[in-house]
């Protein structure tokens, strides 16, 4: 029986694995560790996409967004700029996704629901977007990917 492929974006394990822990029986969770990586693999038949927010755990040629904008906004502190960068590589990730031609619905693990405006943006300009806070429970994930119609 063929399950769901899910697209899981993350710089470490956690996510995919408490994922192919409790919901395989489901989903087929795979793995894109950065940005290239996910948007080399975005048009391999996947459903739908989980992707976090923060990718501090990859090296800084490979967080997308343009480092020396950054670095410039933030009056020359490079080591801001790239924390900056990293705090939000989801966002970057997610532009360029949708600027790829990327359509796949997206389940965001960060807890927007102190930035209503700022996920309301990403709605307009990204959407399909939904997101978990980090302490969302395998049932809770589950429930956000079959809302988007990612269901087995």
């Amino acid at each position: 029986m063929s399950r769901t492929r899910v697209l899981v974006i993350e710089d470490g394990y956690e996510y995919s694995e408490m994922l192919d822990r409790f919901l395989a029986t489901d989903f087929d969770f795979e793995r894109a560790g950065d940005g290239a990586s996910a948007l080399a693999r975005c048009g391999d038949g996947f459903a739908g996409i989980f992707l976090d927010m923060r990718f501090d755990r990859v090296s800084p040629d490979q967080l997308l967004g343009d480092l020396a904008a950054t670095t410039q906004r933030f009056h020359g502190d490079v080591a801001r700029a790239r924390r900056f960068l990293e705090d939000n590589q989801g966002t970057f990730v997610l532009a360029a996704l949708r600027a790829d031609g990327c359509t796949l619905p997206v389940v965001f693990s960060h807890d927007f629901s102190s930035e209503p405006r700022r996920f309301a943006h990403l709605q307009r300009l990204h959407g399909p977007v939904g997101y978990l806070p980090d302490s969302a429970s395998p049932k809770d994930i589950h429930a956000a990917l079959s809302a988007f119609g990612v269901s087995p």
